[in-house]
């Protein structure tokens, strides 16, 4: 890896602050929460002790709404799948510890909208299983719910029963042939297609929950997938899902650099996913390693 490729990743991050507090979501973009959260937990890892961090905090303190939900906008209030992120950007900060329990204690309450298994459903995974959704009063999907479990990891709610019963759910909608989407297994008896992006996050947010062979179909999918992957976010929660099994390949580095050159063919990558490019560098084993090391 060219250390100048990472600097200037680093340094492409820095400037998309705003005096304000908080981060672009985009060059040329506007504020956005996602984007904040992604940006203060890249630039901590990689050792940044400014003022920008604590600011970037204080925004998400700042426009979260009484019941510890963080949206995505004012205008979209029931659009709350961003209060794991920011539990995740506070979660090293001690000035935060009230924004985070806020936030925590909303996301327990949170939930998709379920309803018991019927027996002519068209889609064949247990609709009665809990996790979290995109949007208020809908039904529950895999990257929310994984991004919730993570977030709920981080903050010791390991063994609480809404993070059992959202790993169960992620469980539930693994593919039989290994890997996730979206969240739907089979629908009309058609098995659908796995995404690395997806698979890459359920398998970091069940890391050190489930045994292995529970996974190991999902695992053997990703590593023969990941060689080929070219675009950030698939590449990245590719990286950090293996990292956090012990699969994460020994050219990863090298896989992250050519990801990180392409994007001055393709144009700038919108801040989240420069964020988990730089986080997919740094975090070998996985998302949650990053408050352990």
């Amino acid at each position: 890896m060219n250390p100048d490729l990472m600097t200037k990743a680093f340094n492409s991050l820095l400037s998309r602050s705003l005096p304000e507090g908080g981060f672009i979501g985009r060059i040329q973009g506007s504020y956005r929460p996602d984007a904040t959260a992604w940006a203060v937990l890249a630039l901590e890892v990689w050792g940044y002790k400014g003022s920008i961090l604590q600011a970037s905090r204080d925004r998400l303190a700042a426009e979260q709404r009484p019941d510890g939900r963080v949206c995505l906008s004012p205008a979209h209030e029931d659009v709350f799948w961003p209060t794991s992120l920011a539990i995740l950007a506070w979660q090293s900060s001690a000035p935060h510890s009230q924004p985070k329990t806020r936030a925590v204690e909303f996301l327990l309450k949170a939930s998709g909208k379920h309803w018991p298994r019927r027996p002519n459903d068209a889609a064949a995974h247990d609709t009665a299983l809990r996790g979290w959704s995109w949007t208020g009063d809908t039904h529950s999907w895999t990257e929310p719910t994984a991004l919730a479990i993570l977030a709920l990891k981080a903050a010791s709610f390991s063994e609480h029963e809404r993070v059992q019963e959202a790993e169960k759910m992620l469980i539930d909608r693994q593919l039989p042939s290994g890997g996730w989407n979206y969240g739907n297994t089979l629908v009309f008896a058609q098995e659908l297609r796995p995404m690395p992006e997806s698979t890459g996050l359920a398998l970091d947010a069940l890391s050190g929950s489930v045994p292995r062979q529970q996974v190991e179909q999902s695992l053997q999918y990703l590593k023969a997938r990941i060689t080929n992957l070219k675009t950030p976010r698939s590449l990245a929660w590719s990286l950090l899902g293996l990292g956090a099994w012990g699969e994460r390949p020994k050219s990863a580095s090298e896989y992250v650099a050519a990801c990180l050159t392409r994007s001055g063919g393709y144009g700038d990558y919108d801040t989240p996913s420069l964020a988990l490019l730089m986080l997919a560098f740094s975090a070998n084993r996985g998302l949650l390693s990053i408050f352990k090391d």
